[in-house]
C-alpha cells in the first residue's frame, strides 16, 4: 500500500463561470482555459490567483468531442459531430476574436491564401477543416513542434504544422497531411504525440513507437511490415479465426497479458506501416520507426465485471526539456525546447504504470489506488488521480530520472539524487463530490464535478465483447441534458517552496527516529524542488532563487540523515553535503551531538564525509575549532574501545598523515572535556603510530608539548616536564632525529607558552662554538634548552636523567652548564667556560652575575684570567680579550682602593694604568 503523508498540495480554489455543463475542457497555454458545451467553446482567462473571467466564445460546427490545444502555434483543434458526421478542425488565432459574433474565416487544409486577403486571417479568428476519409477518434498536439496527430481505425494520420509565408511581416499558420501509420487490428481510444514518439492505446493495450527521419543506413524506405510482425499477424488472424468459430454464450477467450520492451516489441504482434504523404520539406518526413513498448492486459472476469471495470484510460507522454538552448548564432537568447527524458502514462482502474521511454524503456513507477479511479494527469511534479468522490496527489520519479540523463556527474562523491527506484507516496486524498473529468496546466487543476441524483442502471454487455480487437471500436457516449448539480472548479496547486518548507517541517517529526521514513520524506521534498527548477518556464519572476535556497538546503538535510546512518547508503553524506554549499566546519557545527539511549547518533556516514572532505584538500579555509569541536562531541570519530584496548579509526589514521595538527588539537580537546585520560591519550598515539611501550613517536611529544601550551589543569606539570626532557635527552644523547617532523619548532613553543622560556645568549655563543654539531637533533636540545630556561622547571629533578648525555659534547655542555646555572653553581660554570668555551664567559657573566652574585666578577673571574694569561697557550688571545671586558667592569663597580686591591701584585702597571685611571676618575665624570 503507498503511504499517505497529510500534506496540503492544493490551496485556493474558484468555480469557472460556465453557462452550460462542460463536455470537454482543457488548459489553453499559460493563461487560458477552454469550456466546450453544446455547440459552443468558451475561453476564460486564468492569471495567478486573480478570479477566472470569460475572455471569449466560438460556435463549433457540431457537438464536440474531443479538445486540445497546442502551445505551438497557439491553436485549438477539436473533434466535432453534427448529423452523425465528424468534423476536425483547428481554431487559429483565438485570441483575436473579440465577440462572439465576431467574423470568423474559414479555409481547407494547404488552401493558399492570396494576398488580398491576408489582412482579414491576421485580424480574426479563423478555422481550418482537415478532411478525413476515416472517422477521427484521438487527438493529440505535440508540445515541441505543434504537429497534430489524429487517431482512426488502424491508423494514425500526422499532420505537420507549417506556416505560409505571405509577406515579410506576416505568415499563416496551415498544416500538411506529412505521414499515416497504419497499425493492423487496434482501434486507438487515446494516443499521444511528443517529438516522434508516439503512444496508442485501445482498451487494453499500449503500444509505443519512434518516428525517426531519413532512411536507415542509407537504404530505400519501404513500407512493408517487418517479417516477424507479418508471421505473427498471420498467426494472430489464424486464432482470430478459430475465436469466431468458438465463440458462444458458453465460452470466453482471452489472451494472457503481456509486457515487451525495446526491439522484443516488434513480437507484438500488431503490424506497423508507414506510408508518407507529404508533398513538401522532404528532410522533415518520418521514414521509419522503433518499437519502443507493447503492454497488454487481460480483463478479469472472475467476477463477470462491466466493459468499465478493466479499460485503460489516462494515457499520457510527458516531456522534460533542457532550456536556454544556444541559437544558431551562438547567443543564448532562445527558450527552444530540447527534449531531455520522456515518460509515458497509463492506467488500469485500479493501478496506474509510469514508464522511462527515451534512452531506455523501463517501468519506474507502479501506483496502487486505494479505490478505482477515473482518470489521472501526469505532472513532472505530481500524478494527480480521480476517483468518484477523491482527488488524490501522488509523487513522481520524473526528475531523478531526468537528473540522470542530464547530469554525467550524478551518483558519484560530487552530486546524488534519490533513486528513480524509490517507492512512491501519496502527499494527500483531497474529499471531491462526484468528480468527472479532470486536466492539468501550468500551476492549475481543472475539476468538473457532478452530483448523480439517482444511478441509472445500464445494460450489462458480455465479457466476450471485451476480448476481440474486432468489438473494440470507439463509441462516443452523447451526454444528456445538462442538469443541475454540477460545477467546473480551478484548484491551484500551492507554490514549490511552499510545499517543499511544509514537507520539511513534517519530516521533523521522525527527526529522532533512526529510520528511513525521515529521509523518504527529504527525499520527497528535493525532488520536488528538482522538478520545478527543471520546469523553469513555470517560475514567477524571483522564485528561481528561492528554489535554488530550497535545493541546497534540501541537500543539507539529506546529508545530515546520511551521517547518522551505518549502513550501504551512508556514502552519500559527501555529495548531498557537497551540494548543499556548505564548508565542513559549518557542517560539524549544525550537528546536533547528543547522546540518546546510550547509543552514538552519528556513524559511517559523517566518518566517510569528514575523511574525504579532508582527502580532497577542497578549496575552503577550515576552521580547525569547529573540526575540534566536532570530534570532542563525538569520540567516536577518532577513538574506538575493543575489548577494553583503544583502537584509532579510520579517520585518525588519515589525520595522522594528512592533518597532524588536527588530530593531536582534537586528542587535546578530548583530554580537556574528560573524553580521555592521560594515559588513554598517551596510549592512543602509540597505537595510532605503532609504536610499542618503549618508543616515543613524534606525534606523541608533539601532543605533550601541545598539553604544556594547553596548559590544562588536571595536568601535573611535573610530570609532563619529565616526559619531555626524558626523550629530548634520549634523542639527543642517541643523536636520533624525530620519526616525524614536529609541529613546533622551539620558537613557535617560546611564543606560544609561558614554561618554555628565552634561551640564555650565552648559550647560543656557546653552541655556535661547536660546528660539527649535528643539524637533526638542534630542536630537541633547543627545546630542552628553553624549558630549563623557563621559569616552573624544578632542576634539581632533572639532574639524575642528564647522565647519558655526555659533556664531552657542546650539546650536552650547554645542558649541564645551564643545569648548574639554575642551582647556582656559578664558580663551578665560570671554570667550565673558561676551559671549554672562553669566549661565552663574558657573555655568561653578563647574564648571570648580577646583585649579589655581582662580587665574581673580581674575587671569581678576575684572578681566574689573570691565572690563565701567566700561563700562556693558545687561548692566551681570548683570555687576554676576557680579562679587558673584566677590567672594564670592576673599574665601573669597585672604588680606587678596593680595584687596587683585587689587582694581580706581580701584574704589569703598563696595562692596568687605563682602568685605574679611569676608576680615579669616573667621580668627577658623574
Amino acid at each position: 500500500m503507498v503511504q499517505l503523508y497529510n500534506l496540503h498540495p492544493f490551496g485556493s480554489q474558484q468555480v469557472v463561470p460556465c453557462k452550460l455543463e462542460p463536455e470537454r475542457f482543457c488548459g489553453g497555454g499559460r493563461d487560458a482555459l477552454f469550456v466546450a458545451a453544446g455547440c459552443k467553446v468558451e475561453a476564460f482567462a486564468v492569471a495567478g490567483q486573480e478570479l477566472c473571467q470569460p475572455r471569449c466564445a466560438f460556435s463549433t460546427l457540431g457537438r464536440v468531442l474531443r479538445l486540445a490545444y497546442s502551445e505551438a502555434g497557439d491553436y485549438l483543434v477539436a473533434i466535432e459531430e453534427k448529423n452523425k458526421a465528424t468534423f476536425l478542425r483547428a481554431y487559429v488565432n483565438w485570441r483575436s476574436k473579440r465577440t462572439e459574433n465576431s467574423r470568423v474565416c474559414i479555409r481547407m487544409i494547404g488552401h493558399n491564401v492570396e494576398g488580398a486577403f491576408s489582412k482579414a486571417f491576421r485580424d480574426q479568428m479563423y478555422i481550418i477543416e482537415m478532411p478525413l476519409s476515416e472517422v477521427p477518434l484521438c487527438i493529440s498536439c505535440c508540445p515541441v513542434k505543434g504537429d497534430l496527430l489524429v487517431g482512426c481505425t488502424n491508423k494514425l494520420v500526422l499532420f505537420s504544422l507549417k506556416y505560409q509565408i505571405i509577406n515579410e511581416e506576416f505568415s499563416l499558420l496551415d498544416f500538411e497531411r506529412s505521414l499515416i501509420i497504419h497499425i493492423d487490428n487496434i482501434t486507438p481510444v487515446e494516443i499521444s504525440f511528443c517529438v516522434g514518439y508516439v503512444a496508442v492505446m485501445s482498451d487494453l493495450e499500449v503500444l509505443i513507437l519512434k518516428l525517426e527521419p531519413g532512411p536507415k543506413n542509407g537504404e530505400r524506405v519501404h513500407h512493408n511490415p517487418h517479417k516477424t510482425n507479418n508471421r505473427m499477424r498471420r498467426t494472430e488472424e489464424g486464432i482470430s479465426n478459430e475465436i469466431s468459430q468458438l465463440e458462444s454464450d458458453d465460452f470466453v477467450i482471452c489472451q494472457k497479458p503481456l509486457e515487451l520492451l525495446g526491439e522484443k516489441s516488434e513480437q507484438s504482434g500488431l503490424s506497423v506501416t508507414l506510408e508518407s504523404t507529404g508533398l513538401a520539406d522532404e528532410k522533415r518526413k518520418y521514414s521509419h520507426f522503433q518499437h519502443l513498448l507493447y503492454r497488454r492486459f487481460a480483463p478479469d472476469i472472475s467476477s463477470y465485471v462491466l466493459s468499465d471495470d478493466i479499460k485503460l484510460h489516462s494515457l499520457q507522454l510527458l516531456p522534460i526539456y533542457q532550456t536556454g538552448s544556444l541559437t544558431s548564432d551562438g547567443k543564448n537568447l532562445s527558450q527552444e525546447k530540447e527534449l531531455l527524458s520522456l515518460f509515458c502514462f497509463f492506467s488500469l482502474p485500479h493501478v496506474g504504470y509510469l514508464y522511462m521511454v527515451v534512452k531506455s524503456v523501463e517501468l519506474m513507477s507502479v501506483y496502487q489506488y486505494p479505490e478505482k479511479s477515473q482518470q489521472a494527469v501526469l505532472t513532472p511534479q505530481f500524478l494527480h488521480v480521480i476517483t468518484s468522490n477523491n482527488l488524490q496527489c501522488f509523487t513522481v520519479r520524473c526528475s531523478a530520472a531526468a537528473a540522470r540523463e542530464e547530469d554525467p556527474y550524478m551518483d558519484t562523491t560530487l552530486k546524488a539524487c534519490p533513486p528513480v527506484s524509490m517507492d512512491v507516496c501519496a502527499l494527500r486524498i483531497q474529499l471531491f463530490i462526484g468528480l468527472k473529468a479532470i486536466c492539468h496546466f501550468k500551476n492549475h487543476i481543472i475539476l468538473l464535478t457532478k452530483a448523480d441524483p439517482e444511478a441509472i442502471p445500464e445494460r450489462r454487455q458480455s465479457p466476450k465483447r471485451l476480448l476481440s480487437r474486432k468489438d473494440t471500436s470507439v463509441k462516443i457516449k452523447i451526454p444528456p441534458v445538462a442538469e443541475a448539480g454540477w460545477n467546473l472548479y480551478i484548484v491551484n496547486t500551492i507554490s514549490p517552496v511552499q510545499l517543499y518548507k511544509e514537507m520539511i517541517d513534517y519530516s521533523n517529526t521522525y527527526k529522532t527516529v533512526k529510520t528511513q521514513s525521515c529521509i523518504h520524506l527529504l527525499s520527497e521534498a528535493h525532488l520536488l524542488v528538482r522538478a520545478a527548477l527543471m520546469d523553469a518556464s513555470q517560475l514567477e519572476p524571483g522564485e528561481k532563487a528561492e528554489l535554488l535556497e530550497a535545493f541546497k538546503e534540501s541537500c543539507g538535510h539529506l546529508g545530515d540523515c546520511y551521517s547518522r546512518l551505518d549502513s550501504q547508503h551512508s556514502h552519500l553524506t559527501l555529495p548531498y553535503y557537497k551540494m548543499s554549499g556548505l564548508s565542513m566546519a559549518e557542517v560539524l557545527a549544525r550537528m546536533d551531538w547528543t547522546v540518546e539511549d546510550g547509543l552514538q547518533k552519528y556513524e559511517r556516514g559523517l566518518i566517510f564525509y569528514i575523511n574525504h572532505s579532508l582527502y580532497e584538500n577542497l578549496d575552503e579555509e577550515l576552521s580547525e575549532m569547529k573540526l575540534v569541536c566536532g570530534f570532542i562531541l563525538e569520540p567516536r570519530l577518532l577513538i574506538q574501545q575493543r575489548k577494553g584496548q583503544i583502537v584509532p579509526t579510520e579517520l585518525a589514521l588519515h589525520l595522522k598523515e594528512t592533518q597532524p595538527g588536527l588530530l593531536v588539537a582534537s586528542v587535546l580537546g578530548l583530554q580537556k572535556n574528560n573524553k580521555i585520560g592521560i594515559e588513554e591519550a598517551d596510549s592512543f598515539f602509540k597505537v595510532l603510530c605503532a609504536k610499542d611501550e618503549d618508543t616515543t613517536p613524534q606525534l606523541l611529544v608533539d601532543f605533550w608539548e601541545a598539553q604544556l601550551v594547553a596548559c590544562l589543569p588536571d595536568v601535573v606539570l611535573q610530570e609532563l616536564f619529565f616526559k619531555l626532557t626524558s626523550q629530548y635527552i634520549w634523542r639527543l644523547s642517541k643523536r636520533q632525529p624525530p620519526d616525524t617532523t614536529p609541529l613546533r619548532t622551539s620558537e613557535d613553543l617560546i611564543n606560544a607558552c609561558s614554561h618554555y622560556g628565552l634561551i640564555y645568549p650565552w648559550v647560543h655563543i656557546l653552541i655556535s662554538s661547536d660546528s660539527l654539531a649535528d643539524k637533526n637533533y638542534t630542536e630537541d636540545l633547543s627545546k630542552l634548552q628553553s624549558l630549563i630556561c623557563g621559569p616552573s622547571f624544578d632542576i634539581a629533578s632533572i639532574i639524575p636523567f642528564l647522565e647519558p648525555l655526555s659533556e664531552d659534547t657542546i650539546a650536552g655542555l650547554s645542558v649541564h652548564v645551564l643545569c648548574r646555572t639554575r642551582l647556582k653553581e656559578y664558580e663551578q660554570c665560570i671554570d667550565i667556560l673558561l676551559e671549554r668555551c672562553p669566549e661565552a664567559v663574558i657573555p655568561y657573566a653578563n647574564h648571570e652575575l648580577k646583585e649579589e652574585n655581582r662580587t665574581l666578577w673580581w674575587k671569581k673571574l678576575l684572578p681566574e684570567l689573570c691565572q690563565r694569561i701567566k700561563c700562556g697557550g693558545e687561548k692566551y688571545q681570548l683570555y687576554l680579550s676576557s680579562l679587558k671586558e673584566t677590567l672594564s667592569i670592576v673599574a665601573v663597580e669597585l672604588e680606587l682602593k678596593d680595584f687596587m686591591n683585587v689587582l694581580p701584585e706581580d701584574g704589569t702597571a703598563a696595562f692596568f694604568l687605563p682602568y685605574l685611571l679611569y676608576c680615579s676618575r669616573k667621580k668627577s665624570l658623574t
